[in-house]
């Protein structure tokens, strides 16, 4: 009988197999613990959001080396014949950890508010007596929560805060009778910026809803495709089809009716050896693009939309759309399955915002889109894809752009076929995910097959994406040969990673110079979702998700072995000072702590629970 022995290696003076060396980051010595300790030394550290700051300058006591605890493995999903042990009272097995999130809308927060009329200038409200708002003063602010600081971000940017006495620094811009003061200098360096655009026009969102919006280009388009269908049948059918002028012959003749848009002649974009940020669902909101773009990253990328949601006017799929002005090479990401409805979608961004290129999204793992034949889904729908791609680069201006994963199953790759293919049908960049769907983020990205695809791609451009958290992985994937590095997680753990490489660097960043990271996505935060309390909460919301992944990050200084590796998971350790070890706490409840600490104590109703974690603030 022959016994596989496993080998064991000796790691910060414990010794530990190699299988879980795999999943470590190993931190020195002397700052390792456990996890108690851990959680009982944030604890008692915590002074609450009014507390003095913790410095650089605060060391933590050095621990002497204790057993190394790793955090608790995954619970694994339950088989349906193991039965109904701790399931759902009708016996089916629980899917994932989003199902069921609880969702406290921020309205909830401020459920009366002051009246329109009495913020802009005490004008004649025209509800009259059916108004649900305040329009006394007095009343208002005797329920208002307190205000968290003493200067307006949007005051001492732009000279005046829309949000008058709502504004949750509303102490910075108030004078004793209640009125907001403005600064003219301000105002006038101001003018004519507009710092935010691709906003939903007003009458455009009632003729989407009234559906009387006109898509010609699609039609056009549309009919095409229709005709060679019919083609198609009757050649089947062994009949000859009958023959299309190739322009209407009534009316004059235009250059419109015989030259069509080359691709040549289309916006040209320039992708070569550039760091694109992702777009990213739910922490890709326009406050992380502004933080990234600060750090050093090209491209940016809004995060998915919907296109029947688009067609269909909803502010809030529009609202992933907008742009900033920092942005200056940007482009919004579409996700859909049927031919009519993206390019009808396609010619309505064309037509209506500034965009630099359209993104389609086929690399979507979700179910939820996976099995409407959208995302991944389209991998396996070629002629749909096909179909899709094409309609879209007839009504678009400007370049189109697809990101796709490395095929569905994990050992079934497609995207060698489909990138021969996406050259023909006139695609200007393709992004390559490392993974496949079932995969989803599990297991190391496939760079040798990226580096295969790159070939084939040639010379439309391909771009790499999956497990970059350094500017190591960065130069690596590099001499792989593709055009340039989409970053994705690694921007969320560490945004400064743009920064990184391209000083080629790892930088040792302090926790103050984190928490001024934040406190930049605060403001912009405050600036995009409001400074009042609905704003303010929207803020702390998506900040509490953006640090479900910032804490992940393992100062560089603290490393044993550099560069820390995505795919490691480190034990528990404390920080070279309390804000330090506060960042490390993976616990919701300490992420709650640091958003005080810029916004001030959370509501009493506050509840959160982030999309990818079991544990829940409440």
């Amino acid at each position: 009988e022959v016994v596989e022995v496993v080998p064991e290696i000796p790691v910060l003076n414990h010794v530990l197999p190699v299988s879980h060396c795999n999943h470590f980051s190993s931190c020195i010595c002397r700052f390792l613990t456990t996890k108690d300790k851990f959680h009982g030394f944030v604890d008692s550290g915590w002074q609450g959001p009014k507390g003095g700051k913790a410095s650089d300058g605060d060391k933590v006591e050095e621990t002497k080396a204790t057993p190394v605890e790793e955090p608790e493995t995954k619970k694994l999903k339950l088989d349906p014949e193991e039965g109904n042990k701790g399931g759902k009272p009708d016996g089916k097995r629980i899917r994932g950890q989003n199902k069921s999130r609880p969702h406290m809308k921020h309205t909830a927060y401020d459920e009366k508010r002051l009246c329109l009329s009495v913020i802009q200038d005490n004008r004649e409200c025209p509800f009259g007596d059916k108004c649900h708002f305040h329009h006394s003063v007095a009343e208002y602010l005797a329920t208002k929560p307190a205000d968290i600081g003493e200067s307006c971000y949007l005051y001492d940017t732009y000279g005046k805060c829309g949000y008058g006495l709502c504004c949750r620094f509303a102490m910075a811009h108030t004078t004793p009778d209640f009125k907001t003061m403005v600064n003219a200098e301000l105002i006038k360096a101001n003018e004519g910026r507009t710092a935010v655009r691709n906003s939903l026009d007003k009458d455009l969102q009632i003729r989407l809803r009234k559906r009387s919006v006109t898509f010609d280009k699609s039609a056009e388009y549309l009919e095409i495709l229709s005709n060679n269908k019919d083609k198609k049948e009757q050649q089947g059918n062994g009949k000859t089809p009958d023959k299309q002028p190739p322009v209407k012959t009534v009316g004059p003749l235009t250059d419109v009716d015989v030259i069509k848009l080359r691709l040549c002649e289309k916006k040209q974009v320039d992708f070569q050896d550039k760091l694109y940020l992702a777009p990213l669902t739910t922490c890709g909101n326009l406050p992380f693009r502004r933080v990234c773009k600060r750090f050093g990253a090209d491209i940016t990328c809004g995060e998915m939309a919907m296109c029947t949601n688009l067609l269909q006017g909803q502010q809030s799929e529009w609202a992933l759309l907008k742009r900033h002005e920092s942005e200056d090479v940007f482009g919004v990401q579409v996700e859909g399955c049927f031919p009519d409805t993206m390019t009808r979608c396609a010619e309505l961004i064309n037509s209506n915002i500034d965009v630099d290129f359209v993104d389609i999204n086929s690399g979507c793992p979700i179910d939820l889109v996976y099995k409407k034949g959208g995302g991944c889904g389209l991998m396996t729908r070629t002629k749909k894809f096909e179909q899709i791609i094409k309609g879209m680069n007839y009504v678009l201006d400007v370049p189109l752009t697809v990101k796709i994963r490395t095929g569905v199953q994990e050992k079934c790759n497609l995207a060698h076929k489909l990138i021969t293919e996406m050259k023909k049908w006139d695609v200007s960049m393709i992004t390559l995910h490392g993974r496949s769907k079932e995969q989803r983020y599990t297991k190391l990205a496939d760079w040798d097959y990226i580096n295969t695809c790159s070939k084939l791609a040639s010379p439309v451009p391909l771009y790499g994406n999956g497990d970059i958290l350094s500017y190591e992985d960065a130069m690596k994937a590099r001499e792989t040969g593709v055009s340039g590095i989409m970053i994705a997680r690694g921007a969320l753990i560490k945004p400064w990673i743009f920064t990184e490489i391209k000083e080629g660097r790892h930088w040792d960043i302090s926790s103050n110079e984190r928490l001024d990271v934040l406190r930049d996505f605060s403001n912009f935060g405050l600036e995009h979702w409001g400074s009042d309390t609905r704003g303010v909460e929207k803020t702390r919301t998506f900040m509490l998700e953006w640090l479900s992944f910032m804490c992940r990050y393992i100062p560089v200084g603290l490393l044993e072995r550099v560069p820390q590796k995505i795919n490691e998971r480190p034990p528990y350790y404390l920080g070279r000072n309390y804000l330090e070890s506060l960042m490390a706490s993976q616990h919701v409840g300490d992420w709650v702590r640091i958003s005080e600490m810029l916004l001030g104590p959370v509501p009493k109703n506050f509840i959160f629970l982030p999309k990818h974690k079991a544990n829940a603030y409440k």
